[in-house]
C-alpha cells in the first residue's frame, strides 16, 4: 500500500543523491509504501529527454522508477483534480498545472505527498505533505 507519493524534486534529489537526508530517509522508508504519480514519471522522462545526457539520465530514471509503483492517473484523481481547481481558482491562489495534477493524485490516493515545494504545495486543503528535503 503507498503511503508516500514522490513529487517531481525529490525524486531528483534521490536520483542524484542528494542531499543526503532525503537519500537516507528514502532508505528507511519501505519500497513498498512509496509510489509515484505518471504524472511525476512524465515529468521525468522530460527532464531527462531535455538534458545534456539523455540516455544516461534514462538509465538512471528506469533504474530508480524499477522497485517503485508508478501509478496511474485514474478516475477519481480526475475528479479530485476537477474539485481542487475550481476551489483554487475561486480562492484566487491557483497553483502550477502539473502541480495540480500530483496534488489531486496524492489526495485521490489519500497518501502523504513528499516534495520540497511546500510553499506551493501549502494552498491545497487537506493534502498531507512531508519534506524529506528538510528532516
Amino acid at each position: 500500500m503507498i503511503i508516500y507519493l514522490l513529487d517531481t524534486n525529490i525524486c531528483i534529489y534521490v536520483i542524484k543523491r542528494r542531499p543526503p537526508q532525503v537519500l537516507e530517509r528514502f532508505r528507511q522508508a519501505a519500497v513498498s509504501s512509496i509510489g509515484i504519480s505518471s504524472i511525476t514519471f512524465s515529468e521525468l522522462m522530460y527532464g531527462s529527454a531535455k538534458s545534456l545526457r539523455p540516455e544516461q539520465n534514462r538509465i538512471a530514471l528506469t533504474q530508480f522508477v524499477a522497485p517503485l509503483e508508478v501509478v496511474p492517473y485514474d478516475d477519481m484523481a480526475a475528479q479530485r483534480y476537477g474539485d481542487l481547481r475550481a476551489c483554487l481558482e475561486r480562492q484566487g491562489t491557483p497553483i502550477g498545472s502539473l502541480d495540480m495534477l500530483i496534488a489531486a493524485h496524492a489526495l485521490a490516493l489519500n497518501c502523504v505527498l513528499v516534495t520540497n515545494n511546500v510553499k506551493e504545495f501549502a494552498r491545497v486543503p487537506q493534502l498531507r505533505m512531508e519534506n524529506w528535503a528538510m528532516e
